[in-house]
């Protein structure tokens, strides 16, 4: 008895053991397959397979890198590995968090961009791009366009500073600044699809509720508006981050990445080529540089200039006068609205009218046939009265009485349409 009240509870404790250990690799599996289950296979996503699975933290959030070779890996990362690979404030992290779904934000940090930009939640440096939430349908997209787009070099761009780098750093924007065109492209996209999408649905709605105006067409302009004012908001807020962006050169140049990148690299080897040799001299000497110094001065000479924001600017007003044209459409459906509730309100107004001359008109009648009653009902008291006694009286008392009444109702109309109180 002893032997087995002693064993019993090791059997136990091997059994949960081994159901913990094939519960883990479940989970990796099942991100894997919803990888690989799109049939195009157009994403290019390579997921992360390890044969002892990490221990997940109750913050880590699944994320994809994405270098400038259009290579890809999705793994799950917490905030400390985060802050730690990409060097921003934890603060930041919270913009992409749940809370600021709904905001548009384009941040610049010393070595990162902070990109949230409607459901495009990604932190960009000079090298690769952090994309969160990867796998949400929203966001295929813009992964796509991010394997198209990007270039494909055997070398990485910011590790060449010869002359010939320097001059294709110049005929092409930095790695930093073709994700964000490629996130602003597919937001913008998602923005006029969503804006066609209202127009087409819209018109047909308005013109029948001027064509008939009853509760189930006021239901589907009252949704029709909902929807309009959410998509007016979310085009606004993207075109006010671009806007404030566009009136701030110091914001603009501190997105330069590349540009910070490439000067801490050439500071670095200009220090350990100052360390190495002390007899390089300043002026006429300049020529016995190595080639490397030279080419290092080319290449500063393109990103020392830190009011140089010219591809930048370009770049953010060309989407910004697409989302202001975006916003513009969402307008003009927005006075179609008010122009169709305009003329139901002119409609019902009209039939107001029309009631309140008609309540006018019986009114009149009702008056002219109170008077003839008042003059039946005088006939009609128990009074002695010497018209009583003369035969053939009562059709020409009748008669006179409702003539006399309707004269006063034709006098009384006549007398409302001399005041246009009644319409012609």
């Amino acid at each position: 008895m002893g032997k087995g009240s002693l064993s019993f509870p090791r059997k136990i404790l091997r059994r949960r053991n081994k159901k913990s250990t094939e519960m883990q690799p479940l989970q990796t599996d099942h991100i894997n397959n919803i990888i690989n289950s799109n049939p195009n296979n157009s994403v290019g996503v390579v997921p992360t397979s390890s044969a002892k699975p990490k221990k997940k933290t109750g913050n880590a959030r699944l994320w994809m890198k994405f270098n400038q070779f259009g290579e890809s890996e999705v793994s799950e990362l917490d905030k400390s590995a985060i802050i730690k690979r990409v060097s921003i404030p934890a603060r930041d992290l919270r913009i992409l968090g749940p809370v600021f779904s709904q905001s548009s934000n384009i941040l610049a940090r010393e070595k990162a961009m902070v990109v949230n930009l409607e459901f495009i939640k990604a932190i960009v440096t000079a090298e690769e791009v952090l994309l969160l939430d990867p796998l949400c349908q929203e966001v295929i997209p813009f992964v796509e366009q991010l394997k198209q787009q990007l270039p494909y070099n055997s070398q990485p761009k910011t590790h060449e500073v010869g002359p010939e780098a320097a001059e294709g750093l110049q005929s092409e924007l930095p790695f930093e600044f073709q994700v964000l065109e490629i996130a602003l492209e597919v937001v913008c996209t998602y923005l006029d699809s969503n804006v066609a999408d209202l127009e087409r649905n819209a018109y047909p709605v308005l013109d029948e509720l001027a064509r008939n105006v009853s509760t189930k067409n006021l239901e589907l302009v009252r949704s029709l508006k909902s929807t309009l004012t959410r998509l007016l908001a979310r085009v606004q807020k993207v075109r006010d981050e671009l806007e404030h962006l566009l009136d701030d050169n110091e914001d603009m140049a501190q997105l330069y990445l590349t540009r910070k990148f490439i000067q801490n690299q050439q500071s670095e080897a200009l220090m350990g080529t100052m360390g190495s040799t002390s007899n390089v001299t300043v002026g006429p000497n300049l020529r016995r540089l190595d080639s490397n110094k030279s080419a290092s001065l080319v290449t500063s000479n393109r990103f020392d200039d830190h009011d140089d924001v010219e591809d930048l600017e370009m770049l953010l007003e060309a989407y910004f006068m697409q989302l202001d044209g975006t916003r513009n459409k969402i307008l003009s459906v927005r006075e179609y609205i008010d122009d169709t509730e305009d003329y139901v309100n002119i409609q019902l107004d009209n039939q107001r009218n029309e009631l309140i001359q008609l309540q006018l008109t019986l009114t009149i009648a009702s008056f002219a046939i109170a008077v003839e009653t008042l003059i039946a009902g005088t006939f009609g008291m128990n009074i002695p009265c010497l018209l009583y006694r003369i035969e053939g009286i009562f059709g020409p008392i009748v008669g006179g009485s409702s003539a006399g009444c309707f004269l006063m109702f034709l006098l009384m109309l006549a007398y409302a349409r001399w005041k246009k109180l009644l319409g012609s």
